[in-house]
């Protein structure tokens, strides 16, 4: 086996060097010329229409959710005096859903809002469910009865000094609901002959935000 020589060739003398092959050189472009891509008019004009259909959409997006505001959650009612404290404060602005009683009744222990007697004269009235209709209330040492027996559930006050009209059985009509303030040693509710039972027609809507500014501000705590 013939041995590998890695050994530098020496010219012999009177060899000619190998001549350098001349030919046509490679030649590139300047290479501070940017690339230059064609712009597909095409292209650009579809973007275009997208951007304007996604706008168009946010824009009805926004109507749309301005409308719905106004429609269920349009009345602004100032809360006046303390009888719901302490889940609302004198001067309070309250937000009222309109729609929520469309779809459904009021329950016990909802906040309602109602014009008492349904005088639109007056001033807008806010206090809790006790009664609902068709059922019994009577207030018995301090403490709400339904049909004869005590309420444990949903009742947010206790220690009622003054019963009013509750000291006997008052029963209520198919769309009657008695209605207590939170605070009932200052409220004027269901118990006094001026405002008395709420019918269901006379009931505006829920009260469930608080859209004055401060401590207080949000939904509504029970």
């Amino acid at each position: 086996m013939q041995d590998l020589n890695f050994r530098k060739k020496r010219k012999t003398p009177g060899q000619k060097p190998h001549r350098k092959i001349k030919g046509n050189k490679l030649r590139f472009e300047d290479p501070r010329k940017k690339l230059y891509f064609e712009k597909k008019k095409g292209r650009k004009n579809a973007v275009s229409i997208r951007r304007a259909l996604l706008f168009l959409f946010q824009a009805a997006l926004v109507c749309a959710a301005a409308v719905l505001l106004v429609l269920f959650f349009g009345y602004r009612v100032s809360n006046a005096g303390d009888s719901m404290n302490p889940a609302l404060k004198n001067g309070d602005v309250v937000l009222v859903n309109r729609l929520v009683y469309q779809i459904k009744s009021p329950a016990r222990g909802d906040i309602v809002v109602f014009r008492p007697g349904g005088n639109e004269k007056t001033h807008y009235s806010i206090k809790r469910v006790v009664g609902l209709p068709g059922e019994t209330v009577q207030i018995i040492d301090g403490s709400v009865y339904i049909d004869g027996e005590k309420a444990e559930s949903d009742i947010y006050t206790s220690d009622i000094e003054y019963a009013g009209t509750a000291e006997e059985p008052v029963e209520l009509g198919e769309d009657e609901y008695f209605v207590i303030g939170d605070s009932a040693g200052v409220s004027d509710d269901s118990r006094t002959e001026d405002v008395g039972n709420v019918r269901l027609e006379d009931i505006c809507g829920e009260a469930w935000f608080v859209a004055s500014f401060g401590e207080d501000f949000g939904f509504i705590r029970d």
